[in-house]
């Protein structure tokens, strides 16, 4: 009897160590909520879906993306406090809105600060840009995971044609509401209206806005072509955007999930910046299809001299400068 006794102890001590073994396996698996207002037939949405397929696969499940499009999970701006508090949600956002934080990383949405797609992808090494994601980090909870996913140039689009600054004046241009967006605007001649990107096409409608400034993917994803005529190549910023976490959240991903999460971040980034760039030309091909006006003929250097004011305006120069000229070293 007492062998039976020890039997069963030594059975319900296995059992134990097996059931404490299989809950530290489940508290192992981690699942980040990724929102993003662009549409599911954006090569962005098709990108994020790589990522995350990519991010599964090499930690072996561990630690699963599930990608929301639309805006699903709610507006840019709160998702971000969200994750500022510690919540398990990613966001695609930019430049302009992560200088709400650290006021210096806003020069990477200023106006025609880079000109290529290669130069955002070596802002990663840029040291200044490093200081300023550590900054992100530790004082406002955000861990930029990467931003190497290049969205293409923003132009005006409108219902006349613009080929100069002035050309702009008195129009009501809508802007993600960041500082650094709204003097860009600005300076570059129009008035800017802070609106989410979903309420774009009503606001065209109701006239609350006489204008955008986005991407040619954007036009034909949201059918702004429905309220938009002209597309007036400006250029005027070169759109990078930034996967941000709870750099909480992050700090207690295993390292090795760390790793995978950024390392496939910038992989799934550059390869979609890539199919991006033929999609603006699809698109731009697409807009003409659909009878708007292409305006090319546009006074570049004007605009460009107009851009310097939003700099000047929010005490910048200095910033645009040095990270520059670290990108020309």
């Amino acid at each position: 009897m007492k062998t039976l006794f020890k039997g069963l102890s030594t059975l319900c001590a296995a059992a134990a160590v097996t059931m404490t073994f299989s809950a530290a396996q489940a508290q192992d698996e981690y699942t980040l909520r990724f929102n993003h207002v662009l549409g599911p037939s954006e090569p962005f949405h098709e990108g994020f879906l790589d990522w995350a397929e990519r991010v599964e696969e090499r930690t072996d499940g561990g630690l699963t993306i599930e990608v929301f499009h639309s805006a699903q999970l709610g507006v840019e701006e709160d998702i971000i406090e969200q994750i500022r508090q510690g919540a398990n949600i990613g966001q695609n956002t930019d430049a302009a809105r992560l200088g709400n934080y650290v006021p210096g990383i806003a020069v990477v949405n200023g106006p025609y600060f880079l000109d290529s797609m290669e130069q955002a992808f070596a802002l990663a090494d840029s040291p200044t840009m490093q200081e300023w994601q550590q900054e992100l980090a530790d004082e406002h909870g955000l861990k930029v995971v990467c931003f190497d996913w290049v969205q293409g140039f923003r132009h005006f689009f409108t219902n006349e044609p613009i080929k100069t600054p002035e050309d702009l004046d008195g129009l009501r241009v809508r802007t993600p509401p960041a500082p650094i967006w709204q003097e860009s605007i600005r300076a570059l001649g129009a008035e800017p209206t802070a609106m989410n990107f979903t309420d774009i096409y009503p606001g065209l409608q109701q006239r609350a806005v006489d204008g955008a400034e986005l991407v040619y993917p954007n036009i034909t994803a949201a059918d702004l072509n429905e309220v938009l005529s002209h597309a007036n190549e400006t250029g005027h910023i070169l759109l990078v955007n930034f996967q941000v976490v709870s750099s909480q959240w992050f700090n207690d991903l295993p390292e090795d999930y760390q790793t995978a999460l950024v390392e496939e971040c910038r992989t799934a980034g550059q390869e979609t910046s890539k199919v991006v760039k033929q999609a603006v030309e699809e698109a731009k091909a697409e807009v003409i299809d659909r009878g708007m006006t292409i305006v090319e003929d546009v006074d570049m250097e004007a605009f460009r001299e107009a851009g310097n004011q939003a700099y000047e305006e929010l005490d910048l120069i200095e910033a645009r400068d040095k990270v520059q000229s670290e990108l020309s070293d």
